[in-house]
């Protein structure tokens, strides 16, 4: 239900088309939406009921803003620009580059044919998108050698290894007419848009003609790349009588989820397909056409010269901002297309769901077996801590988050030890962490956990319990994580006296502990050696003369390690704008070390 504040706001909303932008309780913009109709679309929020990531999003709700627009187009392209800006939590966000890989046809007075991930304005000819690197290195390999340009990288007066191998016209010593590059080009091309019966009869008849005279090596050349076209530009099915590239959308829509299809058709078969899987806020519509114009802006993507999308899309302004042709097919192999595309994001997204199902048995269930067997309440938010040092050395500490059985990375939380005078004391440590973590949450007002894990038994217990109990004035219930001899997840400790409390081992249950012991122990290990080792390259250096921080930053950034600085020459540390002389002293002093230390491993 919407606050006094909102109820105001909505009886002001325009009656013209916009954006709105939703605003939770901090000021953070978290969703971005467009209406043709603001005061419509922003009321029907708070003036229904609604499930999933629109239940969500509203009951974070606590101000919104509009912006009005001339047209519906204007508010398609502010939708767009505000979520780019803003990155809104609940609206669909895509990266800014494909990372598809094209082939390139440089535009320069003797082109060459390259892989590229950076679409640019130079007056290239780009294609694709093809489906990974491997498949347009093939095809750019094949290219060279039946089709070559220029290979090497210009004149230099004699010719190149490719120009005797066949694979450059030879710029590398002579002035290549462009006419020549020219007609090389025009056939590029055709082969490139699908046009392969002209290359194999050429193909064909080479072959015929060089084992016709006894070059076996050349025509089985030939032969393996007839080979390369059949198995790969013939191998998938055609479903087009032509050759227009043009990408075919369609979409399905499911208990809030929105399942998208996007077919990439080039040379008249299925180049490429991409799937993608949303939970949505807004309509099937509308959350796809905000898609569509995030996709087609984004950098290092080549449009298509047709775009088919289903009916009941704006496609007329689509293709305004997009500036190429938006159809719906009405008939034909292209609405067969649409079909198909439809199909698979149904397909996709029932496997979707299927795949939640299962989750969600593993891990709510997982924590319900787990508070059934300690005869807690449910519990959703687990937080779980371990210790690491090396002989009390770096002392650490670590916490790793689980949500409903699932680890929330995002929430994990590292600690450097401070007060432990003792740094091989389990009991200063867990207080130290457990003190520092908790009264920050109560001080902030943040949400507590409903159960806390220890790595370890009735020490580290009784040290979290008698911080929150003692100090804190909190009850959260302390679980402890046993391990048998073999240092694997054995049982749990909970209770006043810190009872057994077995699982069954083939249980969800049991599997989550043991996912969250090894969790947070990798999590602490490894923090635990980074700072180790950055204190002990960072002593050794200190050790010399003349090393100061900056210095041993300096030098920390430039190689990596002691041992790469050792091996470094007085030149290259000098060449980091450190004196000759204390460049010469760091490469005697830890040559001397690196000397004890293998002398001292053969004794």
């Amino acid at each position: 239900m919407a606050s006094e504040y909102l109820e105001h706001k909505l009886t002001l909303l325009p009656d013209a088309p916009g954006c709105y932008l939703m605003k939770n309780a901090a000021g953070h913009i978290i969703y971005v939406g467009k209406a043709k109709n603001l005061k419509n679309r922003v009321r029907s929020y708070f003036k229904s009921s609604h499930t999933g990531k629109v239940a969500k999003m509203v009951e974070e709700v606590a101000d919104f803003e509009t912006i009005v627009t001339s047209t519906n187009k204007e508010s398609f392209l502010l939708e767009i620009t505000l979520i780019q800006k803003h990155q809104p939590y609940f609206n669909i966000k895509l990266k800014r580059g494909t990372g598809y890989p094209y082939i390139k046809i440089t535009k320069e007075r003797d082109p060459q044919i390259k892989i590229t991930g950076q679409i640019k304005n130079d007056g290239a000819d780009y294609f694709g998108p093809y489906p990974n690197v491997y498949a347009a290195e093939e095809t750019v390999h094949f290219i060279q050698k039946v089709y070559p340009l220029r290979r090497c990288n210009g004149y230099q007066g004699r010719p190149c290894l490719y120009y005797h191998i066949g694979q450059c016209l030879g710029a590398c010593f002579k002035d290549v007419p462009p006419s020549v590059y020219e007609a090389q080009i025009k056939r590029i091309k055709s082969f490139l848009n699908g046009n392969t019966g002209q290359i194999k009869a050429e193909l064909t008849r080479k072959m015929n003609q060089a084992a016709a005279s006894l070059e076996f090596e050349r025509a089985a050349e030939l032969r393996d790349q007839l080979h390369y076209i059949e198995v790969t530009v013939e191998k998938q099915k055609i479903i087009s009588n032509d050759k227009t590239p043009r990408d075919v959308i369609n979409y399905y829509f499911d208990k809030g989820w929105l399942s998208l299809q996007i077919f990439f058709i080039r040379q008249a078969r299925l180049m490429k397909r991409e799937k993608r899987l949303f939970p949505v806020v807004d309509s099937a519509s509308e959350e796809l056409t905000s898609f569509i114009l995030q996709f087609y802006q984004r950098k290092n993507n080549i449009l298509p010269k047709e775009l088919l999308l289903p009916k009941g899309l704006p496609n007329k302004e689509l293709a305004a901002i997009l500036g190429i042709p938006v159809r719906t097919p009405q008939r034909g192999e292209k609405v067969h297309l649409l079909e198909m595309a439809e199909e698979n994001a149904r397909l996709s997204l029932n496997e979707k769901f299927r795949l939640l199902e299962m989750d969600k048995q593993k891990t709510t269930g997982a924590m319900t077996e787990i508070t059934n067997a300690l005869g807690l309440p449910t519990a959703h938010k687990i937080e779980a801590f371990d210790h690491s040092h090396i002989q009390g050395a770096d002392p650490v500490s670590a916490m790793v988050v689980f949500v409903d059985g699932e680890p929330a990375k995002k929430l994990y939380r590292k600690y450097k030890l401070t007060t432990v005078i003792n740094h091989a004391d389990e009991t200063a440590s867990t207080k130290e962490v457990i003190r520092r973590r908790y009264s920050r949450l109560l001080k902030e007002n943040k949400p507590l956990p409903d159960m806390i894990m220890m790595d370890g038994g009735a020490i580290q217990m009784d040290a979290v319990k008698d911080v929150l109990e003692n100090e804190l004035g909190l009850q959260i219930p302390v679980v402890g994580m046993v391990k048998n001899d073999k240092h694997r997840t054995a049982d749990l400790l909970f209770g006043p006296n810190d009872e057994h409390v077995d699982l069954n081992p083939r249980s969800q249950g049991f599997y989550l502990v043991q996912r969250i012991q090894d969790e947070v122990h990798r999590f602490a290990i490894t923090f635990h050696r980074r700072v180790h080792t950055k204190h002990s390259l960072s002593s050794r250096l200190d050790e010399i003369k003349g090393v100061g921080p900056r210095t041993r930053t300096k030098l920390l950034k430039a190689f990596g390690s002691i041992d790469k600085i050792a091996e470094a020459s007085v030149d290259e540390i000098h060449a980091l704008g450190i004196n000759e002389k204390t460049a010469q002293l760091i490469k005697v002093s830890l040559q001397k070390r690196a000397a004890v230390n293998r002398g001292s491993s053969h004794d």
